[in-house]
């Protein structure tokens, strides 16, 4: 997208700037393999792990430079071509062009008026880059026969990309040629920048992210070395890992996914022209339309002409925005801190609060969020505080009392509290963590605002900067949202006020409550560890702030989000 990329003028390379030993290359990807594909450091062990890994890294680079494929000219100077191509092949381009945002970047300027939920840009299948198009072009024999490219379709896209860009007569050069040269995501931060993150909540994802993108082109470039169905490949010989992590970069902050032909399942692909709209708070406003077989946007509200077009990415957190798209967004509505929290399995009352847990569909160790907004928990992370809080007699009331069913269902319902002590017990917990949590941080959010006023600091340091501030001011707004609830109910006890009696049968989950009408649901899969991995809510690392780091990021996953779309034929992206 515009907003995630710098412009930057590079000239051909005229290959290799020194004559550089075919083994000697190889021995340093063979041992960059190894170092990426041993076990994970232990706690506290990961920058250590990084540094050896990027030093590798470099070491490659320099052996490589000069062999890069890249474009004469600037960016922008391909935008007309794009254009015209687009048109060309059924897009609508009459009702925006490509404009320069400033600090946002490149993005689309409406040429016209147009008004909120008005059909105004569609690209069709054939204009789209996808794993089905990448089956079938050159990369299809050697797709047909490796593993780990039929499982990671964002991995056969970044290929995909490459082998088109090195061919001039590819049908998708007027697209290739209009992408940015270099990103600002975390793969292309320098390695001070990326020190800056330390003490974030991003900084454990971005360091996963730099060795499994070093991992995976280690294993590709001794691939395309060796394996028979490589052998045509025009990136066989010049495949570098600037090469390749610019084509993740382009992947990761371009992809998204749309139904295949005949609706049956969904895939990778990336969007042309789409994909040059910046981001804003809002609701989805694309979909695919499978009877005209093309991508559809409708305004997200109404453009005068010469006005900036926006949509709405989907519900992330500025830590996703900065390691998966390479921005931060100031006014981000659903920014949120993960916070996580386990029943000790040594506690007494575990097996029951456990059993009521579960009965709410609540792991007892998890993964929460900490929203920017009022309320600033869940229903889910709401019930399990209460659960977390209760006494022996609570619990067996949950468990074993009359309409105990039915009172499992008003565990994430504000309006019904356990008692007025478990309101006290776990609104003072949620206050007291906030303040720990804030406590593990080197510097406070004044110095934050402070230093972001250094007019020297580097884009990436100050997006690292922004990203510290964003969470502590998260983390101070639920201690003091903790301490107003923890008065409020102290003095609900202090008067007596009699408990709100729970009359009706209620069946809804709860996801349903009114605590999550107020919020777009965080899903569970971007808030909770997988069945069966415990967290103890204790343990601290030295890296992650104050939290121990669960994360499943290997070969099999960059780890990035796509661009949220709802499809018109019900499918929905993650």
């Amino acid at each position: 997208m515009g907003k995630k990329s710098r412009v930057k003028t590079q000239k051909s390379g005229s290959g290799a700037s020194a004559v550089v030993s075919p083994k000697e290359t190889m021995n340093l990807i063979s041992e960059l393999l190894q170092k990426c594909s041993s076990a994970a450091p232990s706690a506290g062990k990961e920058w250590e792990e990084y540094v050896q890994i990027r030093g590798l890294v470099e070491k490659i680079c320099k052996k490589q430079k000069g062999m890069s494929i890249v474009f004469e000219g600037s960016r922008e100077d391909y935008f007309p071509d794009l254009m015209s191509w687009a048109q060309e092949n059924g897009a609508s381009c009459d009702s925006f062009t490509v404009a320069n945002f400033g600090t946002e970047g490149y993005g689309l300027r409406a040429t016209r008026d147009i008004k909120a939920e008005e059909l105004f840009l569609w690209i069709p299948r054939k204009m789209l880059m996808t794993v089905e198009s990448a089956q079938n072009s050159v990369l299809g024999p050697l797709y047909s026969q490796d593993r780990i490219l039929q499982a990671m379709g964002n991995v056969t896209l970044a290929f995909h990309l490459l082998c088109e860009r090195a061919n001039p007569s590819s049908f998708w050069q007027p697209y290739i040629r209009s992408l940015p040269q270099e990103y600002d995501t975390p793969l292309f931060y320098q390695q001070d920048e990326v020190q800056v993150l330390l003490g974030t909540q991003a900084v454990q994802d971005v360091l996963s992210q730099y060795k499994n993108t070093a991992r995976q082109y280690a294993y590709f470039y001794k691939l395309l070395q060796t394996h028979p169905a490589a052998s045509k490949l025009l990136l066989k010989d010049s495949f570098t890992f600037e090469d390749y992590r610019w084509a993740v970069s382009s992947v990761m902050t371009r992809q998204n996914q749309i139904p295949t032909e005949d609706g049956s399942r969904i895939i990778l692909a990336l969007i042309p022209v789409w994909d040059m709209c910046n981001h804003t708070n809002g609701l989805i406003t694309t979909g695919y339309n499978l009877e005209d077989d093309r991508c559809e946007c409708v305004a997200l509200q109404d453009y005068k002409e010469n006005e900036q077009i926006y949509i709405f990415y989907g519900t992330r957190s500025n830590a996703e925005f900065v390691i998966h798209s390479g921005f931060f967004f100031q006014d981000n509505a659903h920014d949120r801190v993960k916070i996580k929290l386990g029943v000790s399995k040594s506690e007494r009352l575990y097996a029951m609060k456990a059993e009521v847990l579960a009965r709410a569909g609540i792991p007892a160790s998890c993964i929460f969020a900490l929203h920017c907004n009022e309320p600033p928990i869940s229903a889910q992370l709401l019930a399990f505080l209460r659960v977390f809080c209760m006494t022996e007699e609570e619990l067996k009331d949950y468990l074993f009392g009359d309409r105990a069913i039915n009172k499992i269902f008003t565990l994430g319902k504000s309006e019904f509290p356990v008692s007025w002590e478990n309101e006290i017990k776990l609104w003072t917990f949620l206050e007291t963590r906030a303040a720990l949590l804030l406590k593990t941080y080197k510097t406070t959010s004044q110095e934050d605002r402070s230093i972001l006023e250094k007019p020297d600091l580097s884009l990436h340091s100050r997006m690292a900067i922004q990203l510290h501030l964003a969470e502590k001011q998260i983390l101070e707004k639920a201690s003091a949202s903790g301490r107003a609830k923890r008065l409020h109910f102290e003095k609900k006890l202090e008067e007596g006020a009699p408990l709100p009696v729970y009359e009706e049968s209620d069946s809804a989950l709860l996801e349903n409550t009114d605590a999550d009408a107020k919020r777009p649901l965080i899903l569970r899969k971007l808030e909770e560890v997988e069945e069966g991995q415990e967290i103890q809510a204790e343990e601290h690392s030295h890296i992650l702030n104050g939290e121990k780091a669960v994360y499943v990021m290997d070969m099999e996953a960059n780890g990035e989000p796509v661009k949220q779309i709802c499809f018109m034929v019900c499918f929905k992206s993650l």
